[in-house]
């Protein structure tokens, strides 16, 4: 009887001391925390934007003439790269460009056009090509003059003040999206780089325009003449023999036509400006960004 008695007392002693190393073992023994995917998880680190509203406005520049996919220039490769770069779901974009609009006539469909009024409005960023038509203007009034800076200084000041116009109008519509205009660029300096005063007063332009850019709030100047006129350097112009390669090989007339510019007209950015032209307002917003991207 007392062995029965003492068997039992080992037994009940033995079940309570691994009931007791059991509980005291998961009081000590940490929890093992959720194993979640990478992508999961860096998801919920981005701060994402739902939507970037971009309201392109402007001449040919922002159509997209010269363009062979015909989707709209330099429009929806920007699109593109902000999508890819940037966390945000959705980059829309409308694109307002018209062929051989002046800085009075873009200014002109926005007060009649409603629908380009509420894109504005809508807009995160405002995007603006102008400035070319009024300078073309001015050189084919004085066509049969000899080109020189004086000639260009009260053009340039009445462009200014169209320029003022048009801003306003587009502040009265939208006051704090920031604005990024594109400078203009000299298209016939690889074929008539002899003609030293063209590229003087494209950069005259420019200077009136950037001018004007800086003296208003929250807009940016985007300058494109250095990364155009000459088109890629893969070909050395020289006073002598009109060109050579990097090699000193003469090259043809042929290799004279600047690459970034449409075969067609000669004058507007061929696929390639216009990504050039993409690259360079990219580069702006990416230096501003703190502007445009945030969380909504």
């Amino acid at each position: 009887m007392n062995k029965i008695k003492n068997s039992l007392s080992f037994v009940v002693l033995f079940f309570a001391t691994v009931l007791i190393t059991f509980f005291v073992g998961l009081m000590l023994i940490p929890k093992a925390e959720r194993i979640s995917s990478p992508d999961k998880q860096s998801k919920q680190a981005e701060n994402r934007m739902e939507i970037l509203r971009i309201s392109a406005v402007g001449d040919s520049l922002t159509e997209g003439i010269g363009d062979t996919t015909h989707t709209g220039g330099y429009v929806p490769l920007l699109q593109t790269d902000l999508s890819e770069r940037y966390p945000i779901d959705v980059v829309q974009v409308d694109n307002h460009g018209k062929s051989g609009d002046r800085s009075d006539q873009i200014l002109k469909r926005i007060k009649k056009n409603e629908e380009m009024q509420e894109s504005i409005k809508k807009a995160d960023v405002i995007l603006l090509t102008v400035g070319g038509n009024d300078l073309m203007k001015v050189i084919q009034t004085k066509i049969f003059d000899k080109l020189s800076l004086k000639t260009f200084t009260k053009p340039r000041v009445k462009y200014q003040k169209q320029l003022e116009e048009l801003y306003d109008e587009i502040r009265s519509l939208n006051p704090t999206a920031p604005i990024y205009q594109l400078g203009i660029y000299n298209p016939f300096y690889k074929n008539f780089s002899e003609i030293e005063e063209m590229q003087e007063i494209v950069d005259y332009w420019n200077e009136g325009s950037k001018e004007f850019v800086e003296g208003q709030k929250n807009a940016y100047f985007v300058p494109i003449n250095d990364e155009i006129y000459n088109g890629l350097p893969d070909i050395e112009v020289t006073k002598d023999s009109g060109s050579k390669d990097k090699k000193g090989k003469s090259q043809s007339s042929q290799d004279l036509i600047n690459n970034l510019i449409s075969e067609e007209d000669s004058f507007h950015p061929n696929n390639l400006g216009y990504q050039i032209i993409a690259n360079a307002f990219r580069a702006k917003m990416e230096s501003t960004k703190k502007e445009w991207l945030h969380n909504k």
